[in-house]
């Protein structure tokens, strides 16, 4: 089977990044936190209610499928109880520092390797990820050497709009001058990343999972993806040369009788 793809959008969490431990790096930021608020109580016990009240806001924001920008972040959810005249402007930091607090994201093992083939194969690239910090990501592509070779990066911290609202998706697919029937997506979560894509008209979309996760997942015909990799460098299998994309012999979810089951 041979599609013609001219563009790939790329997630990042659990995709093109992943989150890793970082003891230092997580007591730094949770410091930081501490001081930007002046709270008084410890950073770690601080965090802990930082993170009971993110889980509120995740709540809304997966149900109203928007981002609320950062200062609306941090005065209406997350630091409330705090003078909003004062928290309002360092919503931006604070909510760098909180993302910080989690973890240390890297790059996937390969991942650069496979998004400068792709590049060189001639596939316009791009990037539409739900997060709620404007500012970490270009930093980010600035710092590992990334921003050349995306020519959109559509976040849901700056439009406002999450997955699965396919808003997210033609606002990305316009600004890569590419037609949704000619992009492929490529992400970690069957109910965003599947239904988002398809209701914005995108002609492919790939499921990066482990075997694992793959064997406690539900499938059904609303979440059911077109291909399902294992590790990022399947991508180059996929994506030999633009536009051609070769699907011989890949995990196509709609021929797996196995996934009905689960």
């Amino acid at each position: 089977m041979i599609q013609e793809i001219e563009a790939v959008f790329l997630d990042l969490g659990n995709t093109l990044r992943k989150l890793t431990q970082n003891d230092e790096h997580q007591a730094k930021a949770r410091q930081r936190i501490v001081e930007l608020t002046g709270t008084d109580e410890a950073p770690e016990a601080f965090c802990e209610k930082l993170d009971q009240r993110y889980k509120v806001y995740r709540k809304w924001a997966f149900e109203n499928m928007r981002e609320a920008p950062e200062s609306e972040l941090w005065t209406r959810w997350l630091a409330f109880d705090f003078p909003a005249e004062r928290i309002g402007p360092l919503g931006t930091e604070l909510t760098y520092q909180y993302r910080q607090s989690m973890g240390l994201r890297v790059v996937v093992e390969h991942g650069k390797e496979v998004v400068q083939t792709l590049y060189d194969r001639g596939y316009t690239l791009g990037i539409i990820s739900n997060l709620i910090t404007t500012s970490e990501i270009p930093e980010w592509m600035e710092v590992d050497g990334f921003t050349p070779y995306f020519k959109s990066v559509a976040l849901s911290s700056v439009l406002g709009i999450r997955k699965p609202d396919p808003a997210i998706y033609h606002i990305a697919a316009q600004e890569a001058g590419v037609l949704p029937s000619r992009c492929a997506y490529v992400g970690d979560n069957l109910k965003r990343d599947v239904t988002g894509t398809r209701a914005a008209g995108f002609a492919m979309t790939i499921i990066l999972t482990s075997p694992e996760a793959l064997s406690e997942a539900i499938i059904t015909d609303e979440n059911r993806p077109d291909l399902i990799i294992h590790q990022i460098t399947d991508l180059l299998d996929i994506f030999p040369s633009k536009p051609n994309v070769n699907l011989e012999g890949r995990f196509q979810a709609s021929n797996t009788a196995d996934l009905d089951k689960k």
